[in-house]
């Protein structure tokens, strides 16, 4: 009880926990807008691959930052508009199609990488984003930017949906297509847009591990977290403030994990901490996504005129 004690009490762990957050809230918003206008996206996981590997090496060419976080959005936003062609204007499994892309892009990321670099044994480092010292909270103060434009995006896309015209419109598309065509608005053009949009988001989740957590890529990097952003979306019932909850309820229970391990109270096997994020996160998903409302044309391809 006493590590406890000091875990939840030390400033470190809390910002920790947001650093651990940042790519979950970031990839969970890209799924959730995808979501929203009625096109499932398992391709996630290999997007964060891609954006992850795009973004440092456009850093490690030596261009800035900022261009490879957008280098890592356009990447993403690629093979979002190569999902949505699949599955949007051919009408192709979204299973399928997303599952494909994982597995293309992250065998395209690695690949280039042993291009790149054919004879390194140790991945080369970049120097990241550095840490908003100037900022007055204290668990702020040790992000980077990246964090802070993913806490401005859960607001910002709250309102979009909520408030806007097109974030009606976009809602509209998920749950009943044949009511946005009405008014003439092309449904197959603002699924496009929201698959792309989401997609670009996505890379920049990636982009956030090789330019901000960490200074380099290696395989295997992104580790599931794209699965786990996929789930947060039935947790948050595809609401973007229950997003940013989810995500830092997962993110609480791995920092969490981290700590106890290192802890000289620890006293089960490291595989059980490494496991508790995963198992209490599939308990709140069971409790939750229950009574989860979701898009009433998720999944369903349309065809202009078809009723």
């Amino acid at each position: 009880m006493t590590a406890w004690l000091d875990i939840l009490s030390n400033l470190a762990f809390w910002g920790a926990v947001l650093r651990v957050a940042t790519p979950l809230i970031l990839g969970t918003l890209g799924v959730l807008l995808c979501e929203r206008s009625g096109v499932l996206h398992l391709g996630i996981e290999g997007i964060m691959v891609a954006g992850a590997f795009a973004g440092w090496l456009t850093v490690y060419a030596g261009h800035g930052l900022w261009a490879g976080v957008a280098v890592a959005a356009l990447t993403g936003a690629a093979f979002g508009l190569l999902h949505a062609m699949l599955t949007v204007w051919l009408a192709l499994s979204q299973h399928v199609s997303g599952l494909g892309i994982t597995l293309f892009a992250t065998a395209l990321s690695y690949y280039g990488y042993r291009v790149s670099f054919p004879k390194v044994s140790t991945p080369p480092t970049i120097e990241p984003f550095a840490p908003m010292a100037w900022l007055g909270v204290p668990v702020l103060q040790a992000q980077t930017p990246l964090t802070l434009l993913a806490l401005l995006l859960v607001p910002a896309l709250a309102w979009l949906l909520a408030r806007t015209p097109l974030g009606l419109a976009l809602r509209m598309a998920g749950e009943n297509p044949q009511a946005v065509e009405s008014q003439g608005i092309p449904v197959a053009t603002l699924r496009t847009g929201a698959v792309v949009a989401g997609s670009a988001l996505m890379g920049v989740a990636g982009a956030f591990l090789t330019l901000s957590a960490f200074n380099t890529f290696f395989f295997n990097m992104v580790n599931g977290r794209g699965w786990i952003c996929v789930a947060l979306v039935v947790f948050a019932s595809w609401r973007p403030g229950k997003a940013l909850a989810g995500a830092l309820l997962f993110a609480f229970f791995d920092a969490l994990q981290l700590r106890l391990q290192q802890s000289g109270d620890a006293w089960l096997p490291y595989q059980v901490y490494l496991m508790l994020p995963y198992l209490l996160s599939i308990l709140a998903l069971v409790l939750v996504a229950r009574k989860a409302a979701y898009p009433q044309a998720l999944m369903k391809p349309y065809r202009k005129g078809e009723r």
